[in-house]
């Protein structure tokens, strides 16, 4: 009998690295976590969270890409819903056009979205969810020793014309557009809390100049999944994840850097 119990199964999710153009090069929106939230307490996210049973019943609100099964058509769903519920941005089609902030805010009126939820939202205004904007960009699962494991999958999307981040006030408590580089300076010098997963994401990111560069990378590089498997050394604990992931290496030292 092993001294062991067997791993926790990780739950489906999905986050949303929405993408723009700034002054000062590419930015992606990043969400601040509440001190008290269950994971990542404090740190600096992408939106993102749990796939949620209505995520399934949206399915017919989305364009029909053959290419894109039941299964991925739901992670998507979930990167938007949760991208909405916690930013207040929803990408999303009215009348075959991409919604922009004033037409999302006449909806919103319209609609009464504080009261009814996301789903209500979607089928009331008659949308069409923008699952064929977001291009996959990596997938990460939980080390399989962490209590609590999430099978994760992250997306690219150009941001809305003139839609603004609101944070939600309850598991976000801000919502910032950023450069990685200035996100990754940030944790370096201890004023950014990052988990390891967010840290190497940026890292990667950093490479693009433009949202094009991003997407276009995005799109030519494969999905290599990564379990990172923690080391532990007189030297301090590393990270292991597979080379072929395209994050730059295979082995990284792990000192100052939180595990959710």
């Amino acid at each position: 009998m092993s001294a062991h119990p067997p791993p926790v199964a990780p739950r489906p999710a999905a986050t949303l690295l929405l993408l723009r153009d700034g002054a000062a090069g590419l930015e992606v929106l990043m969400t601040a976590r509440h001190e008290e939230a269950g994971f990542a307490a404090g740190a600096l996210v992408f939106p993102g969270g749990k796939v949620d049973p209505v995520d399934a019943a949206l399915i017919g609100f989305c364009p029909d890409v053959p290419a894109l099964d039941e299964a991925a058509l739901v992670l998507r769903i979930a990167a938007i819903r949760e991208t909405f519920e916690e930013c207040g941005i929803l990408l999303a089609r009215g009348g075959g056009i991409l919604l922009t902030g004033a037409l999302l805010a006449t909806l919103l009126d319209r609609h009464g979205a504080s009261d009814a939820g996301f789903a209500a939202l979607v089928a009331a205004a008659e949308l069409e969810l923008a699952t064929d904007d977001l291009v996959p960009y990596a997938h990460w699962i939980t080390p399989v020793d962490r209590p609590k494991r999430f099978d994760t999958h992250f997306f690219l999307a150009p941001a809305v014309h003139d839609q603004i981040a609101v944070h939600d006030g309850r598991e976000a408590v801000d919502a910032v557009w950023m450069t990685p580089a200035s996100v990754l300076a940030g944790a370096d010098a201890g004023r950014i809390k990052l988990v390891f997963a967010t840290r190497m994401n940026l890292l990667k990111l950093a490479r693009s100049a433009t949202v094009a560069d991003a997407l276009a990378a995005a799109r030519g590089a494969p999905i290599v999944t990564v379990t990172p498997v923690i080391e532990k050394t007189t030297g301090g604990p590393f990270v292991h994840i597979p080379e072929a992931a395209g994050y730059g290496g295979a082995r990284f030292a792990a000192a100052d850097i939180p595990r959710a």
